[in-house]
């Protein structure tokens, strides 16, 4: 047995405080995140700065900088000693994307008692679509506000009370519908207050209007119910990304996307309706669908095409429990060529998100492999095109390489604390899963405490890859250093949230996310180290986590239990 996997098999000692649990020793994580006998800083600045250097070409899907990544993600599992992951015993899964930009609309209107009134894209409406074909248009489509839009049986909650949706536009309230209550008034108490669920995100509207026949689907924008204003609405142009879908499964949804709270404010007066009402109205599960009065006409040239893309997927086999998989995951691509500076061409290459969370990955591997074989199979996902709405983890999702029903948990890196050491972790969607049952163990064992989220209500759980296998029931865990004001132990918590302040507010999607002199990666060793010791762990064991009461995605689980037994 090798000095590593003897200083595991001391780590995995089960506590009666949590019986189930393998915990790793205090004095093992204190070493591993000193760097000493784990994940090495010099290591990731060297994975992270050779993806988001310009030989890269900023790493959109579907370029040639894409080429050269997929080739040297390969080449550094293969140097690691792991086994081809993807389909048929190869390094990939191919991911066919759709691609489609708007043009300028020839009509964009809407229609209330006679009176027409044309909409500017995309200062009143921003729209976008998803379906491959030469012009998005909706004639005359009478349009339905829907409250919330939510249909949840297990929180006895249902929006649509039957109203017949199909070749019309619904209109959308953001987030749910506990977000916006006030102290003195009736909550409904059935969501989770500030805490945005599933049923908050706009794409969760989007797919709701679809499956239910709607020709278009418009949101109304709040700032503070969105988590961001107008400009980002409005910035990806009338561009948008798909997986390519069978003609049976491509949305219903002609145009979908967002009005402007001014235009909404407009339309909802001139059909006789008090918006300021309905906001409270929809509020309470007595809430039924108002039907405005109002039909809306638009006409957009699309230019469409098929982008070819790839997720790399690499594995350790398990020696006595290989059908069941512990799989990581991060993204490895990024935003391409941006405006030229003075300089030339500049990339958005995003040395943090997430060529930091491969060479994470990259690091947990090398771990893995160099100890004693895992009972449970490890499979490492690299996974393509979650800039343009998690994409790649999507498509593996539909048509997973390992059952999901037996895929164990996903541990996703994506974007990690490059400003020191900390004295606590950040927990994303508190409440979902037993595994941040098991972050807060290792979190103490190293010393830390587990700090929850700052704005749960930005729902940034479900803005991840590891959502794709959330959303089919597979426990998930997400480490990402954006969430929340780390306490740090330079400067405590008023410089963890200058630095995220910082981060998001220059760089993020920007060319300055690069590699940085500035960077302090004692942080990020510290979660990496996290997530390695709860997948070592799991991939060592034969326990399942879940998903806790109140989740969304527990009864998802629950229905392929059998398979577990």
């Amino acid at each position: 047995m090798t000095a590593t996997a003897k200083a595991l098999a001391l780590a995995l000692l089960t506590t009666a405080a949590a019986p189930a649990l393998a915990q790793t020793a205090p004095e093992t994580l204190r070493t591993a995140q000193a760097g000493q006998t784990g994940i090495d800083a010099e290591t990731l600045t060297e994975i992270a700065g050779t993806l988001a250097s310009d030989q890269f070409e900023g790493r959109a899907p579907g370029t040639a900088g894409e080429d050269k990544t997929i080739g040297y993600l390969i080449g550094r599992f293969e140097a690691l000693g792991l086994e081809p992951g993807g389909v048929d015993g190869g390094w990939t899964q191919a991911v066919p994307l759709l691609h489609t930009q708007l043009g300028t609309p020839e009509t964009l209107q809407v229609t209330v008692g006679g009176q027409t009134t044309d909409w500017t894209f995309p200062r009143d409406v921003y729209v976008s679509t998803l379906q491959p074909k030469n012009m998005a248009a909706i004639d005359g489509a009478d349009m339905v506000f829907v409250g919330y839009g939510v249909d949840a049986p297990e929180r006895q909650w249902d929006d649509f009370k039957g109203q017949d949706l199909k070749g019309k536009v619904a209109v959308f309230l953001v987030n749910d519908p506990d977000f916006a209550a006030q102290q003195n008034e009736p909550v409904s108490g059935k969501f989770k207050g500030r805490t945005m669920t599933y049923y908050g995100r706009w794409t969760y509207k989007f797919e709701e209007a679809a499956r239910r026949g709607a020709i278009g689907a418009l949101i109304v924008h709040e700032t503070e119910a969105a988590g961001y204003g107008w400009n980002v609405v409005e910035s990806p142009g009338g561009e948008n990304y798909d997986i390519v879908r069978q003609p049976e499964d491509v949305t219903s949804l002609a145009l979908q996307g967002w009005i402007s709270g001014d235009a909404a404010q407009k339309l909802f007066a001139d059909a006789g309706q008090d918006l300021a009402k309905l906001r409270t109205q929809a509020r309470s599960a007595s809430f039924r669908p108002v039907p405005l009065k109002a039909t809306m006409t638009a006409r957009f040239p699309v230019t469409q095409e098929v982008v070819k893309s790839q997720n790399v997927l690499a594995k350790i086999p398990g020696t006595t429990r290989p059908g069941e998989v512990v799989m990581y995951g991060a993204h490895w691509d990024a935003y391409g060529e941006g405006p030229p500076d003075e300089n030339g061409k500049i990339y958005r290459a995003g040395a943090n998100d997430d060529a930091l969370g491969i060479a994470g990955m990259m690091e947990i591997a090398r771990l893995m492999k160099a100890d004693e074989a895992p009972k449970r199979s490890v499979v490492f996902a690299a996974w393509t095109a979650e800039e343009r709405g998690l994409l790649g983890s999507e498509y593996y999702a539909q048509d997973p390489i390992y059952p999901i029903e037996t895929t164990v948990a996903n541990l996703t890196l994506d974007i990690l604390q490059t400003a020191g050491k900390a004295k606590d972790v950040l927990l994303i969607g508190k409440g979902q899963g037993t595994l941040e049952d098991d972050l807060a163990t290792y979190a103490k064992a190293q010393g830390r405490t587990v700090t929850p989220e700052s704005l749960p209500e930005r729902g940034l759980f479900y803005r991840a890859d590891h959502f794709s296998m959330a959303k089919r029931g597979v426990p998930v865990l997400l480490m990402m250093g954006i969430s929340g004001a780390t306490d740090l132990v330079d400067g405590g918590k008023e410089a963890g949230q200058a630095w995220v302040d910082a981060y998001t507010g220059n760089c993020y999607h920007q060319a300055c996310d690069a590699v940085s002199d500035d960077w302090d990666l004692a942080g990020a060793v510290q979660d990496i180290s996290l997530m390695y010791a709860i997948g070592a762990d799991l991939a060592r064991s034969d326990r399942w986590p879940g998903w806790k009461d109140g989740s969304e995605f527990k009864a998802i689980r629950e229905e392929t239990a059998a398979a577990r037994r």
